[in-house]
């Protein structure tokens, strides 16, 4: 797929050319999105699987706006119009993750006329996947990442002064919450300290379970109540560098409920810590 380079607003430094902080939109670009048709930019192999897992994913469950599955050379000619706003995976990669790891996340903009994609108006942006990974490896989840892009869209939609959600920080005022919930977790997600059930009750008193992809795709497909999935982008359990980003989202309610991200070491693995338990038990 042509995938887009754009600076993703975190605390790391982008090491590719776009320097420009990717916009919050105006108040006018809310009501313009609300009220646009959203192309979702497809990759231009028609048997790639992300095709499949997207277009599933929005016919499933996209509703704040008419849709329509475009190809990159139609972004390129649409992007400018404020008529339009765009589904589209964009590759990012930090100046401070010394392995090179490409990182792919799956953003919302707005049309806009201007030079830059990375100057378009971004209403969300979600990490999905490390680039080159197998795509089972997030399609299962891609119901629920959408669903939180879209309640996010409409929460701010309603309240355009809530642009600033568009950091994902922000929803971790909503972790106090986590513990009336029943987290499901896969093994290969968690660090070696946390991965059983034992490990995790000595750091962290809420409900959980340890379950394979099955139970979380039904979860999702069900919107399960009081049930949270984690969403976790990292380059592999065995990695010793790179970054990896951790979110709880509801799949009854598309609330993100926890967010956050750490630079991967010997002491800090790829996977969802004892100290995110231990923040989440507060």
């Amino acid at each position: 797929m042509r995938k887009f380079w754009m600076f993703i607003a975190l605390w790391f430094f982008v090491s590719f050319s776009i320097t420009a902080q990717a916009p919050f939109p105006s108040a006018d670009e809310i009501k313009q999105f609300v009220n646009s048709k959203t192309c979702v930019v497809l990759e231009a192999n028609t048997m790639s699987v992300y095709n499949t897992y997207i277009r599933k994913a929005i016919n499933g469950y996209w509703k704040i706006t008419p849709f329509e599955f475009i190809t990159s050379d139609d972004f390129e000619s649409r992007r400018n119009d404020p008529a339009y706003s765009f589904i589209l995976l964009t590759e990012t990669k930090y100046e401070k993750d010394k392995s090179g790891t490409v990182y792919y996340f799956l953003n919302l903009l707005q049309g806009k006329n201007v030079e830059e994609i990375g100057k378009m108006p971004e209403v969300c942006a979600v990490p999905l996947a490390v680039a080159g990974v197998d795509d089972l490896e997030y399609g299962y989840k891609l119901g629920a990442v959408l669903s939180f892009i879209q309640n996010h869209a409409l929460r701010i939609s309603e309240n355009p002064s809530l642009t600033g959600r568009r950091y994902l920080r922000f929803y971790n005022s909503y972790s106090p919450e986590v513990k009336k919930k029943v987290l499901l977790l896969r093994k290969e997600d968690l660090a070696p300290d946390v991965n059983t059930d034992e490990k995790i009750k000595a750091v962290y008193p809420g409900k959980f379970e340890i379950v394979g992809d099955e139970e979380i795709i039904r979860a999702v497909q069900e919107k399960a109540e009081g049930k949270l999935i984690l969403h976790k982008v990292g380059p592999s359990e065995n990695s010793t560098s790179g970054i990896c980003f951790k979110m709880l989202i509801g799949t009854d309610d598309a609330q993100m409920y926890y967010y956050n991200e750490h630079m991967i070491s010997k002491t800090y693995p790829d996977g969802f810590l004892s100290s995110d338990f231990k923040r989440i038990a507060e």
